[in-house]
C-alpha cells in the first residue's frame, strides 16, 4: 500500500498522550478506494490547522473490503489516530454518527463523507470560524459566496437548491445549506441533536440543523465546494427525495 510509508511519516501524537481536541466521524459503505486518500488529505489539513485529531470510520459491513482498508490505515497511522467501528449492516446515517460518537474522544466533532465530496482543505476554515465566533455548530454551505458544486448536472443542481429553498421557506430556517453533511459540532450539542432527530436519509441533515436553530444553538457557516464523488456510486436516489419530503412534513408539524 503506497500511502502507508508516507502515512507513517505524518503520524503525530498529542502532548502527554492527551485526548485529541477534534474527532472526525466518517461513515462508510463501499469506500475502499477512497479511505486512504481521504485520510492523507485530512492529516495534511489538520497539520495546517495545528490541532490534535482522530478519524473514526464507521463501516456498515461494506462488501468491498472497506474495513480491511481502514485496518491498514490503523497500522500506518496508529490506533490513536485512526479508529474503526464495524456494524453488521446498513443501519442508517444517524445511528452511524451515534456509533462514531460513542467511540470518539474529542470535544469537537466533525462529520464528513468518505467519498471525497467533502474536501479536507476546508477543515481549517471550520475550526477558525468556530474559534472566532464561539459557535456551537459550523456548517459547510454550497450556497454562499465562495461555495459551489462541481460535477453535478443542471437537474441535480436545481433539485438540491430547490429543496433547500422550499425547506427554508416552510421551516423558517436561517442556514443556507440545510441538506449539507459537512459540519462541525460541539460534542454535547451533537449528542442532544442525534437523540432528538427522527428523520432518515436525505432529510436527516435538514432536521439536525433545524433542531439546532430551534434549540437556540449558535450556528455559523463557511463556504465549501462540494465535488461529486470520483469513485464508487452515488447513494442518492428517488427514495431519498421521498424521505426528504416526509421529513419536511414531519418537522413542520413537530417543531
Amino acid at each position: 500500500m503506497a500511502v502507508r510509508g508516507a502515512a507513517c511519516q505524518a503520524v503525530r501524537q498529542e502532548p502527554g498522550g492527551t485526548a485529541p481536541e477534534y474527532s472526525i466521524i466518517v461513515p462508510t459503505y463501499n469506500e475502499r478506494e477512497n479511505v486512504a486518500v481521504l485520510t492523507w488529505m485530512i492529516d495534511k489539513a489538520m497539520q495546517e490547522a495545528a490541532v490534535g485529531y482522530e478519524v473514526v470510520f464507521v463501516d456498515d459491513a461494506s462488501p468491498d473490503g472497506t474495513a480491511d482498508a481502514v485496518r491498514e490505515l490503523i497500522r500506518a497511522f496508529g490506533p490513536k489516530r485512526i479508529k474503526l467501528v464495524t456494524r453488521p449492516g446498513k443501519l442508517g446515517l444517524g445511528s452511524a454518527y451515534g456509533a462514531g460518537l460513542a467511540h470518539a474522544a474529542g470535544e469537537w466533532i466533525i462529520l464528513m463523507d468518505a467519498d471525497l465530496s467533502h474536501h479536507p482543505k476546508h477543515l481549517p476554515a471550520f475550526i477558525a470560524k468556530q474559534r472566532a465566533t464561539g459557535a456551537d455548530v459550523v456548517s459547510g454551505t454550497r450556497y454562499q459566496l465562495g461555495g459551489g458544486v462541481a460535477g453535478w448536472n443542471l437537474v441535480r443542481k436545481l433539485t438540491s437548491r430547490g429543496a433547500n429553498i422550499l425547506a427554508s421557506f416552510i421551516l423558517g430556517a436561517r442556514t443556507s445549506d440545510l441538506t449539507g453533511a459537512y459540519r462541525l459540532y460541539r460534542r454535547d450539542a451533537l449528542a442532544k441533536l442525534l437523540a432528538a432527530t427522527q428523520s432518515r436519509g436525505y432529510a436527516f441533515q435538514m432536521e439536525v440543523i433545524v433542531r439546532a436553530q430551534y434549540s437556540g444553538l449558535r450556528i455559523e457557516e463557511v463556504p465549501i465546494v462540494f465535488v461529486d464523488r470520483l469513485y464508487g456510486q452515488s447513494k442518492l436516489g428517488v427514495g431519498e427525495y421521498v424521505q426528504f419530503v416526509k421529513g419536511l412534513l414531519r418537522l413542520l408539524v413537530g417543531l
